[in-house]
């Protein structure tokens, strides 16, 4: 009998933090959405009478021109995981545990707070063959079935990874406000992503976790490492070479500065996890950052 993903989840955290950090991390979570009598349906162009209270700051500076929020009924928030299940994530992390049992551990705690907190949950994942995408709906029954589908997903059979393409996914598909929660290794981000997140952060609050890469040089570094996608060699040797190991070091530089830069200026909140331990507490630092900012 398979053993329950949720359950799972839910012995880690157990394990992974005493009862006040547990308690702090749901109250976190839950100050994303306290304090809304109304909830946002969409955006549109001001208009002579409309209520100043109602211009949507942020968004009115992204775009140049004022945009002003229109609300529908209370309901509760829905929760969107976004996920890159290529073979990138079958690759491990900083600390070496492997990239996917992190990027599942954090969406399995966001997924686990959501049902907690009555919120819809969905979820959008794939590669550069197919994206996946689980309608909104609430329960255990169906955050498991989202945990099962990350699970067999992410591995060495996987396609190539792109984010890009399940960012454009999001961007098509879902109109109504939520929270974005997304999961994605240190790619880089290039223009289309950036114009991608530049549109969503305009309707959506947006979480964003990255899953630390292997070190392939300095004392860190695995004595082999072979590239997922082609199962080539990398570096080898040439890691001794100080000339490789400064570009390399210059490149990496380059790429995180690039995604902050991007990430900062959308006021989108980033949280690093480099290993399945380190996703607790981390998450409860993304949440309480994101929460200050907003």
């Amino acid at each position: 009998m398979q053993t329950s993903l949720v359950a799972r989840v839910a012995s880690k955290m157990f394990i992974f933090a005493h009862r006040r950090a547990r308690t702090m991390l749901d109250g976190e979570y839950g100050a994303v959405s306290r304090g809304r009598s109304l909830d946002f349906d969409d955006l549109r162009a001001y208009t002579p009478g409309d209520e100043i209270r109602d211009i949507d700051w942020k968004a009115s500076a992204r775009l140049g021109s004022p945009l002003v929020r229109r609300y529908a009924a209370v309901r509760k928030q829905t929760v969107i995981l976004v996920a890159d299940t290529g073979r990138g994530m079958a690759a491990v992390s900083r600390s070496g545990d492997p990239k996917r049992e992190i990027m599942l551990m954090a969406l399995g705690v966001m997924g686990y707070l959501a049902h907690r907190h009555g919120d819809q949950l969905a979820l959008v994942a794939g590669d550069s063959a197919a994206t996946a995408a689980h309608p909104s709906r609430t329960g255990q029954a169906h955050l498991e079935q989202i945990l099962r589908r990350l699970e067999s997903s992410a591995g060495a059979s996987a396609a190539r990874s792109d984010l890009t393409a399940q960012l454009a996914h999001v961007a098509r598909t879902v109109r109504r406000r939520g929270l974005l929660v997304i999961v994605a290794d240190e790619a880089a981000l290039d223009e289309e992503d950036e114009a991608l997140l530049t549109r969503l952060a305009v309707q959506h609050e947006i979480l964003w976790i990255t899953v630390l890469d292997a070190e392939l040089v300095g004392a860190a570094a695995p004595r082999r490492s072979y590239d997922v996608d082609g199962g080539a060699p990398l570096l080898g040797r040439l890691a001794a070479e100080e000339e490789v190991v400064r570009d390399y070091g210059r490149l990496m530089a380059e790429r995180t500065e690039r995604r902050e830069r991007i990430l900062n200026r959308l006021g989108i909140v980033e949280g690093r996890l480099g290993s399945v331990d380190e996703v607790l507490p981390g998450l409860f630092r993304l949440l309480e950052r994101h929460r200050r900012a907003r």
